[in-house]
């Protein structure tokens, strides 16, 4: 399942690799200086995730609870004005720490299904107590983006201060839980794949600033983080993330 969807995000990106490079403003027989003459660009994100909420027992810890981006967009500027329109496809990477050392598991309900989910202490996993080092929610997503874009200077866009917003909306591909520990001297690692009643879907809104090719980044998740009615008892979560971002090419 994994590899039709990532084999659909490499159609997709090249499509758009083919759709852009014939409708960018620039003339194709003359090479961009300084930089391979590929159009689009590719966009590096980095930043934290912050859960706000009811977080009943969803406990993270601010540093490692990150999110690594790498997206592909094209490119079109409306006309002769300062405006332009990026469509983009890529992958969003998304990890949470839990600050307790918690972790996510089933446990029966009605009928004997086990599709209610509790946290519990990551210890509880066969492990010895006070070996835990750090217990994550990770969460692997494809996503489609489309960014509206002011540029203060459309002719030197390597120098000039550029604003945008957007929307961006994806699903998940992958999703485990993994606890890290030490044991006899080693450190192992159990990771859990599940789909944790988690939004498969997700949605919201993006907002960029920055001068060249380096920019600050925010994105506020529309949707929550789980099921409405899969959620763990006392929580009901949203997501902001803010971090910085690198554009090559």
């Amino acid at each position: 399942m994994i590899s039709r969807k990532l084999s659909l995000l490499i159609i997709l990106a090249s499509l758009a690799y083919v759709g852009f490079g014939q409708s960018t403003d620039e003339p194709r027989n003359e090479p961009r200086k300084g930089r391979p003459d590929i159009p689009g660009t590719f966009l590096v994100d980095f930043g934290f995730n912050i859960p706000f909420g009811k977080n009943g027992n969803f406990n993270t810890n601010f540093w490692g609870s990150r999110t690594l981006n790498l997206y592909y967009q094209g490119e079109k500027r409306l006309g002769s004005s300062k405006l332009s329109v990026l469509p983009g496809i890529g992958l969003g990477l998304e990890r949470y720490r839990f600050s307790n050392d918690a972790t996510l598991q089933y446990k029966a309900g009605p009928g004997g299904l086990f599709d209610s989910l509790i946290f519990v202490p990551a210890e509880s996993r066969f492990i010895e107590p006070n070996r835990i080092n750090k217990s994550q929610l990770i969460m692997n997503n494809l996503d489609i983006l489309l960014d509206l874009r002011f540029t203060a200077n459309p002719n030197d866009p390597n120098r000039s201060l550029k604003v945008s917003v957007g929307l961006k909306g994806g699903f998940v591909y992958d999703s485990f839980t993994k606890i890290k520990y030490r044991e006899n001297s080693e450190t192992k690692k159990i990771k859990d794949k599940q789909d944790w009643n988690l939004n498969q879907f997700r949605y919201g809104v993006t907002f960029r600033v920055g001068i060249g090719n380096f920019n600050a980044f925010a994105y506020y998740n529309l949707s929550p983080i789980f099921q409405v009615d899969g959620a763990p008892k006392g929580t009901e979560l949203n997501t902001f993330t803010t971090g910085i971002s690198l554009a090559a090419f």
